[in-house]
C-alpha cells in the first residue's frame, strides 16, 4: 500500500439520515479525527457525567443544549446553558450520556406539553363559563358576533 493511504482501521463510517429522509455515509479518518482544541473542553464542572442538566453553579435542574456536533466516533461536543443564572459550558461527552441527556430533554417536552395542555383546558373553560353567563343574562348582541 503507498505511503499516506489509509488502512481500514483508520477510519469508521457513520450513516447519517438527512431531513429528507435521504440516507447518506459519512467515512471519518483517524488522522483527521475532530479533537479537543481547548482542554478545558473535557473538564465539565458537573456533579457527574449523567447530570448534565443539572445547573454547576445554581443547582437548577433546567440546563439546556445551546449547539451539539460530532465530537470523534462516540462523542458529542455539547455547548450548555442554564436559564437561571446563565451559566454557559461547552464539553465533550460520550454516546451514553448524550443519550440520558436527550431522555431527560424529552421528558421535560412531555411535562411542558401536559401543562400547556391543562392551561388552554383551563382557560377555554373560563371563557365557556363566561360565554354561558353572557347568554342567560341576555348580555350579546348580534352585533357581538
Amino acid at each position: 500500500m503507498p505511503a499516506g493511504t489509509p488502512t481500514p482501521e483508520d477510519h469508521y463510517v457513520k450513516r447519517v439520515t438527512l431531513p429528507s429522509g435521504k440516507t447518506i455515509e459519512v467515512v471519518y479518518f483517524e488522522s483527521a479525527r475532530i479533537e479537543s482544541e481547548d482542554p478545558a473542553l473535557e473538564q465539565v464542572p458537573v456533579r457527574s457525567a449523567r447530570d448534565i442538566h443539572i445547573c454547576a453553579e445554581c443547582d437548577s435542574g433546567l440546563v439546556y443544549p445551546v449547539h451539539w456536533d460530532e465530537a470523534g466516533p462516540e462523542n458529542w461536543r455539547v455547548a450548555l446553558r442554564c436559564p437561571n443564572c446563565e451559566w454557559n459550558v461547552t464539553g465533550i461527552f460520550s454516546q451514553d450520556v448524550v443519550d440520558d441527556f436527550d431522555e431527560r430533554l424529552d421528558e421535560g417536552t412531555e411535562h411542558l406539553v401536559s401543562d400547556l395542555k391543562q392551561l388552554m383546558h383551563a382557560n377555554m373553560s373560563e371563557e365557556i363559563d363566561r360565554f354561558v353567563l353572557a347568554l342567560d343574562a341576555e348580555a350579546l348582541l348580534p352585533e357581538d358576533f
